[in-house]
């Protein structure tokens, strides 16, 4: 079981290191969010009284990046399905559930490391975290955040045929996730509906855990953010796995 979730965690990994191409554009929506929203609306923020906006907003654009990575990592499978991969993948004499596994994996393992090279640019534009210990507190944050959303993706590629639909259900999921979660403003005085709808988005929790743990700031608290994306993630696994059981190549 350990030697096939290795090499598919392997294969995905290779996979994005030899895109080039596709790290630089994995980068450049969150440093135009990171450097125009930082030094856009810092000074606004500041006036406001909330202090350093890009101290504020740093976590919520590593976490963003790490959301978008994630979730789209699911159009890799409908990629291996449709040129003839996923075929050789599953008639090995493996059960299904640890190709699902080792894939997902993967795609948390390159999601968490794009979210790191943007921590290193928030870094070189002036983000600064509490403590040593906090790096890699924020770390382990990151990758439960990657698991989560790389099994959603997951289920929802095993669930889908063709790319256009998964791209059309991804943003219609993916950006109310991500406007929601409070990566861009405060979640203090929002109105009542806003606020229902913050608490029902699981990547706020992700969010709010980074925060937590970088700078020190937490709106929810850190046992339940952890609580909420630990359990988020085995559920997801759970249905990603079922889903993935049922693929017809």
């Amino acid at each position: 079981m350990i030697a096939v979730i290795h090499a598919l965690w392997l294969r995905e990994l290779k996979r994005y290191m030899r895109s080039r191409v596709q790290i630089v554009a994995a980068l450049g929506q969150p440093v135009l969010y990171l450097l125009a929203l930082g030094f856009g609306l810092g000074p606004v923020f500041q006036k406001a009284g909330e202090g350093n906006y890009i101290q504020f907003v740093a976590p919520g654009i590593i976490a963003m990046t790490v959301l978008f990575s994630s979730v789209f990592s699911g159009m890799g499978l409908l990629w291996d399905r449709q040129f003839g991969f996923l075929r050789e993948t599953l008639v090995a004499p493996v059960p299904r559930i640890q190709i699902m596994f080792g894939r997902t994996l993967g795609a948390a393992t390159v999601a968490t490391c794009q979210g790191m090279l943007v921590a290193v640019i928030a870094f070189l534009a002036g983000f600064r975290v509490s403590s040593p210990v906090a790096l890699l507190a924020g770390i382990g944050v990151v990758l439960l955040i990657a698991l989560l959303f790389s099994a959603l993706g997951t289920a929802v590629g095993s669930a889908l045929e063709n790319m256009q639909g998964f791209q059309i259900v991804m943003n219609f999921v993916v950006m109310p996730l991500f406007f929601l979660s409070g990566a861009l403003f405060p979640l203090t005085n929002l109105p009542l509906a806003m606020n229902i709808a913050t608490r029902l988005d699981p990547f706020a929790y992700g969010v709010d855990a980074l925060r937590t743990v970088l700078i020190g700031v937490t709106h929810f608290g850190l046992a339940l953010d952890l609580a909420v994306l630990f359990v988020g993630t085995v559920i997801l696994l759970w249905i990603g796995s079922r889903l993935f059981a049922r693929i017809q190549v």
